[in-house]
């Protein structure tokens, strides 16, 4: 098979949550040490009403400190420039694949028919919409003969010796990379309200597009694990604690 036939296009995002130690019982512990001392471990579970009801407290008041006791950790694949934009926020750890050591596979992003191509607005007050027929062939066509001709070119510079490290220079950020990314729920829900857009939210956001994609599927894995958290994050505008 020849390197052209090789080549893959996407339109999706992969969130796959490898490791958790995060509930809503590590977050009602850690706020009732304050006047239980080491009895804050024997009722986490006493009263759910209760339980929902400080968790709340915490969340309205903004007593952010017993969200932190929790950690999450995400296995994500993702274009590079989502990942660029991803470790803008500096409340994770983040480890990713290196093109230094190792050869990047030919897997690109492209749109799908679905995402919205113009700009209307100007910054701070815009909006997207979709785009014609026309504009989302010509998206996908340049694209794609973009991403083959790159490809192309790192392959010939390989093959002539050159190091990974040097070759992977031409390719495009549209490349898709894997990494791991751990945080605390207290960032995840600062990360949340910043590339999530919602109506309900109390200080609107307008994430790109691609990175919500990846938001989204964190926040659903999380709020299986935390729905208590979840709840009470989305009751109170989505503003992390």
């Amino acid at each position: 098979m020849s390197e052209a036939e090789a080549i893959q296009f996407r339109n999706d995002m992969t969130v796959e949550l490898v490791k958790a130690t995060a509930s809503d019982s590590d977050v009602i512990w850690a706020a009732r040490v304050s006047t239980k001392g080491e009895a804050s471990l024997d009722d986490v579970d006493a009263d759910p009403e209760k339980a929902r009801g400080l968790i709340n407290y915490l969340m309205r008041d903004r007593h952010g400190t017993p969200f932190e006791h929790t950690s999450l950790t995400y296995f994500i694949s993702a274009p590079i420039f989502v990942f660029r934009e991803f470790m803008r926020h500096r409340i994770a750890s983040y480890n990713e694949e290196s093109g230094r050591y190792r050869e990047l596979r030919p897997v690109f992003y492209v749109p799908g028919p679905d995402r919205n191509l113009i700009q209307q607005g100007k910054p701070g007050a815009y909006e997207f919409v979709p785009g014609t027929p026309e504009q989302h062939r010509i998206v996908v066509e340049q694209t794609e003969a973009s991403c083959r001709q790159a490809y192309g070119a790192y392959q010939d510079m390989l093959a002539a010796g050159v190091a990974r490290e040097v070759a992977r220079i031409v390719l495009p950020v549209t490349t898709y990379s894997s990494m791991y990314v751990t945080m605390n729920a207290r960032a995840l829900m600062n990360f949340l309200s910043l590339r999530t857009k919602h109506p309900d939210s109390h200080f609107p956001s307008f994430p790109q597009r691609e990175i919500e994609m990846v938001a989204d599927l964190m926040e659903a894995e999380w709020a299986a694990l935390m729905p208590i958290t979840h709840q009470a994050f989305a009751a109170n505008g989505r503003v992390a604690p």
